[in-house]
């Protein structure tokens, strides 16, 4: 499975500024991360990867075959689960992926139930199919969104903001659900979340105002960072010093005294402790200064 986008832009209306300004990625087998802030053009992305929207100018290919050209082609080798994902709460498990499998053009009752057990299975909901699906967790509910976009075996799944709204364990055995399904197809991961693709994707994207500003291996974006990272304890007057000159990732506190963690070009403050970059640091530090080598955006 292969997935070429080449110079592909976006723009809702005269005068507006780009949703997606002339990007290019490419994306293989495995998991592959789309990262970016709200607002930065992840959800025009998928709308037009997943058929829903016409691009203003750029080309798509999955596998060779022309999204705009060949959309019904290209849907059949298409999984989806947006991020907005609901289900008839008065149906079961089995009777919400059988409708959706009768949606899809599956006519053929034993077919259907053929396919509606190995999705449930794929997901492990298999003991809740008679479940009604009103009576799911969140965690339920996104498993079930991924069984659906599994029926029609697809060698490409786009999976918008999965954890969203998911507590820490439901959200840890997603990731793992995510990175089991991606040995036999190519799974797009769309967040703003960056533990969701420092734990799962073998290759990432960064995108910022319908730009691309990386692409490549996640641990590449964090050796990028070294030396860009700092722990500094303050009182109140100097986190507020510190917020203006660097960017802070995270704050906890330590007595009556704050334990900050920041990126930037320089030592903070005489005594801070350089640390070893992780990729929130190395998220935060690349999306705010903008100084990506540009030889890192070749795909």
């Amino acid at each position: 499975m292969h997935i070429a986008i080449s110079e592909l832009s976006k723009t809702y209306g005269r005068g507006a500024p780009p949703a997606i300004d002339n990007l290019s990625l490419e994306i293989s087998h495995g998991t592959f991360g789309l990262l970016g802030p709200n607002g930065a053009g992840k959800t025009t992305l998928i709308r037009v990867l997943s058929t829903q929207l016409t691009p203003t100018k750029g080309q798509v290919t999955v596998d060779g075959w022309d999204l705009q050209k060949h959309r019904a082609e290209v849907r059949q080798r298409l999984g989806y689960l947006p991020q907005h994902f609901g289900a008839y709460p008065q149906l079961t498990a089995g009777e919400f992926l059988d409708y959706m499998a009768r949606l899809a053009g599956l006519h053929s009752r034993r077919d259907r139930k053929e396919r509606v057990s190995r999705a449930l299975e794929n997901v492990g909901l298999s003991d809740v199919r008679q479940q009604r699906t009103g009576t799911f967790s969140g965690g339920m509910m996104r498993r079930l969104g991924i069984a659906q976009a599994l029926l029609g075996d697809p060698e490409f799944l786009i999976v918008d903001e999965p954890t969203t709204g998911l507590d820490p364990e439901e959200r840890i055995r997603f990731r793992g659900l995510l990175g089991r399904l991606s040995s036999d197809r190519a799974i797009l991961v769309s967040t703003h979340i960056v533990g969701d693709i420092s734990s799962t994707c073998e290759a990432i994207a960064l995108i910022d105002r319908g730009r691309l500003r990386y692409q490549g291996a996640p641990e590449d974006l964090v050796r990028l960072a070294e030396g860009k990272a700092w722990s500094v304890t303050v009182d109140d007057a100097g986190f507020e010093d510190i917020s203006r000159r660097f960017h802070v990732v995270t704050v906890a506190p330590e007595g009556d005294a704050l334990l900050l963690r920041v990126v930037g070009d320089a030592e903070p403050l005489p005594g801070a402790e350089p640390v070893a970059p992780n990729m929130e640091d190395a998220y935060v530090y690349f999306m705010e200064s903008g100084e990506i080598p540009a030889e890192e955006l070749s795909p």
